[in-house]
């Protein structure tokens, strides 16, 4: 899932962080995809904030991505 985000044009990127149910899945399951490769503590602690935030943290992340192409550590 992080590839196919990664990959996707900054257009479709910036659309799917801006609908927020939508910003939220996809928020888990790209935080989900990078830790379940990775086994790190801080995709973890990423992952747990995607949940509980609600899409706030993809607010966040949609400003991120803008600048980066890409969500807070998840490259």
């Amino acid at each position: 899932m992080k590839a196919w985000f990664n990959s996707c044009s900054r257009l479709v990127q910036v659309i799917l962080l801006l609908i927020p149910v939508v910003n939220w899945i996809v928020e888990i399951l790209v935080r989900g995809d990078e830790f379940l490769h990775t086994k790190g503590l801080i995709d973890l602690v990423m992952l747990i904030l995607a949940v509980l935030s609600v899409g706030i943290l993809g607010w966040v992340d949609l400003v991120w991505s803008l600048l980066f192409k890409h969500l807070i550590f998840a490259k």
